[in-house]
């Protein structure tokens, strides 16, 4: 199964060809230039490259939350868009199961950690055997406090990856839990863990049309929250 897999749920961005689970091709950017402009050239770069035409490709796969407002809708309406026309089924992929995957050959306990600002991080809980992931929690917009109280209830080392990780490394090492900070070669979203994890979906049954693809947030925009803020003090000074 030839699986096209698109990242663009931070500041780095990626696309990736993977047969099953095995990488063909990736081309990974951080240049700071916005998405909208880099990723789709960049996937159809890298077809272009292999010589595999995207009539060939069976699957989008793409990071669909949680992580950047502005880079998922950029991510999930490039695969949209790839998808629509042949009508190729896709992916949508956790952004923290991808984590998780990149990380499948270490044994133990993974914690992938995105910084959502405003005190949380994005987060889900993973252990791996050393060849697979299994998932132990949702994923979830929680505060490093929460996070922090959840992991003293687990009697192992937490690996952590992600943008967050060395945020959480910082300030609940000092409550003395047992946490492992992942090397920055490592520790950042790409296309393969994205391909991965859309492997598993495909293999479970559970993809879903170009339609059907949706990014997942797990909390409102800031302009979302300024508005119901705002809506809340109308409110007030109207019982007044």
């Amino acid at each position: 199964m030839k699986i096209l897999a698109l990242e663009s749920s931070a500041v780095a961005c990626s696309a990736c060809l993977c047969e099953d689970d095995f990488l063909v091709a990736q081309s990974y950017e951080n240049s700071g230039l916005t998405h909208s402009v880099t990723l789709l050239p960049m996937a159809e770069e890298l077809l272009k490259r292999v010589g595999v035409p995207l009539k060939d490709v069976d699957v989008i796969a793409v990071a669909a939350g949680p992580g950047s407002f502005t880079g998922l809708r950029i991510g999930v309406s490039a695969a949209k868009g790839l998808a629509w026309a042949l009508e190729k089924p896709c992916a949508g992929v956790s952004t923290l199961e991808a984590m998780a995957w990149n990380l499948a050959f270490l044994p133990g306990q993974l914690c992938p950690v995105m910084d959502a600002r405003r005190a949380q991080v994005y987060n889900a809980l993973f252990s791996s055997d050393g060849r697979t992931v299994t998932r132990l929690t949702p994923d979830r917009a929680i505060s490093l406090q929460e996070l922090g109280e959840d992991l003293k209830n687990v009697d192992a080392e937490q690996i952590l990856v992600g943008d967050g990780a060395e945020l959480c490394y910082n300030t609940l090492g000092r409550q003395g839990l047992s946490l492992r900070l992942t090397p920055p070669n490592l520790r950042y979203q790409n296309a393969w863990g994205v391909a991965r994890a859309g492997w598993e979906l495909a293999k479970a049954g559970k993809l879903v049309s170009a339609q059907e693809l949706l990014p997942v947030y797990h909390r409102l925009s800031q302009a979302e929250r300024e508005r119901q803020e705002k809506e809340k003090h109308l409110k007030g000074d109207s019982s007044k």
